[in-house]
């Protein structure tokens, strides 16, 4: 019996991470989109899925409808049982560490600094140069440790020139935004070719057009002054936790 998988998301780096997965490893799923600038994330329904009211979260109907949220748990997830193979992981204990060291990289580094970056430059009521500078900065130095892993590999784990991971997928999705934190890759060359080769693959082309096709960072690209349809949804979530917290 085929795996019959429910990805609730939304077009951000988070989201994309999980349907660039399922593509890769041409699993059968199901999408439900997810409008955050309607707060569905904050419903029972999906509550129940993710407690934390964050895309993305899965659903795997083909195993007791088994629920799983954060996005580093659903990939290692996806990985135990749907990668028997390790075409996208590792069964060598080292590379299997290496493998969850970058990945928590990305978990704990790059996505909650760039996050913030985005929030300075892009969602803050005033500008705040301290904090765009603050956030921008450390992002640059987070992708000089991946410059710098790049050095003399294609991909951040394995042997010789490594492999296409969940790692490498982790990473990119929040790397290939950087220009909605105003940053920009031309610094640091051998992470641009590194998204530039992983974005040409033909499972992440699919995976990055879910939910609803052509996401934000191709619209940024061909213009700078796109409308930006997170920003209500952001500066609403940010009133509502004023308002109840007295703050």
């Amino acid at each position: 019996m085929p795996p019959n998988i429910e990805l609730l998301t939304a077009a951000t780096p988070n989201g994309q991470k999980i349907s660039i997965f399922l593509e890769e490893l041409g699993l059968r799923y199901t999408t439900t989109a997810i409008d955050l600038s309607k707060d569905e994330q904050k419903t029972p329904d999906f509550l129940a899925t993710n407690p934390n009211g964050r895309i993305p979260a899965l659903i795997d109907h083909s195993r007791n409808s088994f629920r799983v949220f954060e996005s580093g748990a659903i990939l290692l997830y996806l990985a135990e049982h749907y990668d028997s193979e390790a075409r996208f992981s590792f069964q060598q204990v080292d590379e299997h560490s290496e493998m969850l060291q970058w990945l928590f990289f990305q978990n704990a580094g790059v996505g909650p600094i760039q996050g913030q970056a985005n929030h300075f430059y892009r969602y803050a009521p005033e500008k705040i140069q301290y904090g765009i500078d603050r956030y921008q900065n450390e992002t640059r130095r987070l992708y000089a440790v991946l410059e710098t892993r790049l050095a003399s590999r294609d991909y951040l784990v394995g042997k010789g020139a490594g492999k296409f991971s969940i790692a490498d997928i982790s990473t990119f999705t929040w790397v290939r935004w950087a220009p909605w934190a105003g940053i920009e890759l031309e610094g640091f060359p051998r992470l641009k070719a590194w998204a530039e080769r992983i974005e040409a693959r033909e499972g992440v082309k699919k995976g990055l057009g879910v939910p609803g096709g052509e996401d934000q960072i191709e619209r940024l690209r061909r213009d700078p002054h796109v409308e930006d349809p997170f920003k209500g949804w952001v500066m609403k979530g940010q009133e509502e936790v004023r308002d109840k917290h007295g703050k």
